[in-house]
C-alpha cells in the first residue's frame, strides 16, 4: 500500500533523512520506532507532502506522491493525527468531525458521525464543546475521529499517546485493537514498546534519519539489547 524507499529529506540546508526506507501493506499494523530527533515525524510529513522530499520516492498504492502537495495525497487515501493533535479549537465537536468528512473511496461502510460517536462515547458527550473545552484524552480521541472521517484507506498515528493519563492511553490503543480488527491500515509512531510490541505485525527502528532495523513483533520482543541500544532512555 505505501512504500518509501531511499528518501532524503531536508530542513534548509541540513539534512534530517538519509535514506528512509520503509513498507505498509493492506490491513498491516506498522510502526515507526526511536528515540526522539530521529526523524520519524520528517517522515511523516514527507509522505503527507508536508515536507519536500529531495530525493528518493513515496508510492501510495502504485502511484508516486512524493511531487503531490498535501491536499491530493490526502485525497489518496492518507489521513493523518498529527503530533500535538492539532485540533480546530474554535470549533466544536462535531464541527471539527464534519469539517473534512469524505468518503472518496467509497468504501461499504464508512466512518460517519454516528460511527464515530459509538466508537468514542466520550465524544457524544461532548459533541457541543469547542475543542479548547476538552481534556487532552478527548481532544486526541477527536483526532482520531477527524482522520477516521476521512475514511482513509492508510491511517498514520503520531505521537498518538504521548501526555495522556495511563487510563486514557488503554483506551486508545484499545481503539487502534479494534481497528486493526477491522482491517485498517495503520503506521504508528510511539514509544511505548509494550504496548506496540502487541498491536502491530511488524516494525522499523529509526536512527539518524535512517531504519537501522526492521522486523516482526516476535523478533523485537526477544531482543531486549536491541531494545536498549535504540530505544531506552
Amino acid at each position: 500500500m505505501l512504500k518509501v524507499e531511499n528518501l532524503e529529506g531536508f530542513y534548509g540546508a541540513s539534512q534530517a533523512l538519509f535514506g528512509m526506507a520503509f513498507a505498509v501493506d493492506a490491513g498491516e499494523v506498522v510502526t515507526l520506532m526511536g528515540r526522539n530527533g530521529m526523524g520519524k515525524t520528517t517522515t511523516v510529513h514527507a509522505v503527507m507532502g508536508l515536507l519536500a522530499a529531495r530525493r528518493g520516492t513515496i508510492e501510495f498504492e502504485g502511484q508516486r506522491v512524493d511531487q503531490l502537495p498535501a491536499f491530493r495525497i490526502a485525497r489518496l487515501g492518507l489521513g493523518l493525527v498529527p503530533e500535538g493533535r492539532q485540533i480546530f479549537p474554535n470549533l466544536s465537536v462535531r464541527e471539527n468531525l464534519v469539517a473534512a468528512s469524505a468518503n472518496r473511496t467509497a468504501r461499504p461502510s464508512p466512518w460517519t458521525l454516528r460511527r464515530v460517536f459509538e466508537f468514542f462515547p466520550r465524544l457524544k458527550e461532548r459533541q457541543a464543546n469547542r475543542g479548547n473545552q476538552l481534556s487532552g484524552g478527548e481532544q486526541q480521541m477527536l483526532a482520531i475521529g477527524r482522520a477516521l472521517m476521512t475514511n482513509p484507506k492508510l491511517l498514520i498515528l503520531d505521537e498518538a499517546t504521548e501526555g495522556l493519563a495511563p487510563l486514557i492511553r488503554q483506551e486508545i490503543w484499545a481503539c487502534l485493537r479494534r481497528l486493526k480488527a477491522e482491517g485498517q491500515a495503520i503506521l504508528v509512531i510511539d514509544k511505548n514498546v509494550g504496548a506496540l510490541i502487541g498491536l502491530a505485525d511488524r516494525h522499523y527502528i529509526v536512527e539518524k534519519g535512517r531504519v537501522v532495523w526492521s522486523g516482526p513483533s516476535s523478533a523485537l520482543a526477544a531482543d531486549p539489547e536491541l531494545q536498549h541500544r535504540y530505544l531506552g532512555v
